[in-house]
């Protein structure tokens, strides 16, 4: 499940949320069949369509020297009718 980086909540990703299609970020180096395994065997849902895109990391100055963050990829994944992810809620105090 270390691959498997959070849950992207954009204006797309929102959207995309009313045809049962999850947005989260991954690790560059995982494949569709490693997330697509996680994705059912940790929230017990059945994946019928995976998408996936990769982008470019930010470029980031430190001090004199020119840096770049890391590479990650992005994946859309579409779930059968009648599954859901439950939202991830922060736990009150």
């Amino acid at each position: 499940m270390d691959r498997i980086g959070y849950a992207v909540f954009t204006d797309k990703s929102i959207w995309l949320l009313g045809k049962n299609q999850y947005t989260s970020n991954v690790e560059s180096g995982s494949t569709r069949t490693e997330i697509k395994h996680w994705v059912e065997l940790f929230f017990g849902v059945r994946v019928i369509a995976m998408n996936s895109h990769r982008l470019r990391g930010k470029a980031r100055r430190m001090g004199r020297i020119m840096g770049q963050t890391m590479h990650y990829s992005r994946m859309i994944i579409t779930l059968q009718p009648g599954y859901s992810i439950p939202p991830l809620r922060k736990k009150r105090t």
